[in-house]
């Protein structure tokens, strides 16, 4: 799905009543292109860029918003050929093979502007390599276990904080009638949400991080008590059938029935289940819990980024726009429970007060003492994620081929790892 939307002067006059004195002598094009295309992302960033148009009446900006996964397999062609002077991405490795090509700017001196500094200093590392800076975080959100409520008071199950309390009640769930987790894995990175926390709280992260960089091998005894653990799940019944024929919105069903009592996601979650009919009494949060109590809890809290391409024409309209998005007041709004329901990258903005954005903010700013990852598919590169993830989709359908699934990881880490 590729679709394109101007906004001009003339737009921006029927947005709003009154004149907002630009910040910046700015004009000509500017094209931005976006991978935000379900609803509410797509509104949220069309609303911000109508109102950094209104900023800058001389400068005709022209978004093209394209499917997520179609975006994926077209970033690189469209950063070679004909780039945009904005585009939507993500952090850490899954930047770095842009960077290492050429084809994101360095942005380093945005870091260097005292208010950037200061408000950006939380996501700044993410967006790291090289001690250059490549892009900047827009949001970012908490991932954790979204559970029903009212199941667990029906089965008078309480959250669970260690692994032994998570299996007793999947166990109870699973006895209901019901499974105790919904999933959809046909795009795959859902079964990789899965293995960062089971390798996390298993190995801690370090480990974790190491054995994205390919520093440890997939047959290491540590890696297979990661698969062990997460065994455990499989063989009680715990996740739903077919979860590989479906996406992780196709798998949203299963917990509004009620024929699943919980779904391991990001914050993004939350909006379809309430639109699906799910209130706040039946919505709930946990920290998904501790396996290993030797090792410190981390997170995944993925961060969605802006980039501007090397290619690009309007380099000058481009830093305007990357300096207003990530501003305390556009973070406020952009990140608030009406529009993107995430948290703020700017030290100066406000948290919206829904209440899962609260208890993910006080989650990743008091729990998270591990740290922090940007998640399977971003923080391994992208060809041993793709392998691997394949591997996990496989193991949770064959659970009793895991030698054999492991055996394959490692040859994959052979040939990308050189």
């Amino acid at each position: 799905m590729l679709s394109k939307i101007k906004t001009t002067a003339a737009v921006a006059a029927v947005v709003s009543s009154f004149a907002v004195p630009a910040s910046a002598e700015l004009s000509g094009d500017l094209t931005i292109f976006l991978d935000t295309s379900n609803p509410a992302p797509r509104a949220t960033m069309e609303a911000m860029i109508g109102r950094f148009g209104e900023k800058h009446p001389d400068l005709n900006i022209e978004t093209t918003v394209i499917d997520r996964e179609a975006y994926k397999t077209q970033i690189r062609n469209f950063l070679t050929a004909n780039a945009p002077d904005v585009a939507t991405w993500y952090a850490a490795n899954r930047m770095r093979p842009y960077v290492e090509a050429g084809l994101f700017e360095d942005v380093s001196d945005l870091y260097a502007e005292p208010a950037m500094a200061e408000g950006l200093a939380s996501t700044k590392g993410a967006l790291t390599i090289d001690d250059k800076q490549w892009g900047v975080a827009y949001t970012y959100y908490q991932w954790g276990v979204y559970y029903r409520k009212d199941i667990f008071a029906e089965l008078g199950l309480s959250e669970p904080t260690t692994w032994d309390e998570e299996k007793a009640n999947c166990a109870k769930i699973v006895d209901s009638g019901r499974a105790c987790y919904t999933i959809g894995t046909k795009y795959l990175w859902t079964a990789g949400g899965w293995f960062d926390y089971m390798n996390m709280r298993t190995n801690g992260f370090d480990f974790h991080m190491d054995l994205a960089a390919g520093k440890v091998a997939w047959t290491d005894e540590r890696v297979k008590q990661t698969f062990m653990n997460w065994k455990e799940l499989i063989d009680m019944g715990g996740f739903v059938a077919d979860h590989q024929t479906y996406s992780w919105q196709e798998a949203l069903p299963f917990m509004v029935k009620g024929e699943a009592a919980a779904y391991l996601m990001g914050n993004f979650a939350v909006a379809p289940l309430r639109e699906a009919g799910l209130t706040d009494d039946q919505l709930d949060f946990y920290q998904f819990p501790m396996i290993n109590p030797d090792v410190a809890l981390s997170e995944d809290a993925p961060t969605d980024t802006f980039h501007i391409p090397a290619n690009a024409k309007n380099k000058e309209a481009a830093r305007e726009f990357l300096r207003f998005a990530t501003s305390a007041e556009e973070q406020t709004i952009i990140n608030n429970g009406k529009n993107l329901g995430q948290l703020p990258v700017n030290a100066g903005s406000s948290v919206d007060e829904d209440k899962f954005l609260q208890q993910g903010f006080k989650m990743l700013s008091t729990n998270s003492t591990g740290g922090v990852a940007q998640f399977w598919d971003r923080d391994a590169p992208a060809e041993m994620a793709k392998a691997s993830m394949e591997g996990f989709q496989e193991f949770m359908v064959k659970p009793d081929e895991l030698d054999k699934i492991l055996a394959k990881l490692e040859r994959a880490r052979g040939r990308i790892y050189k």
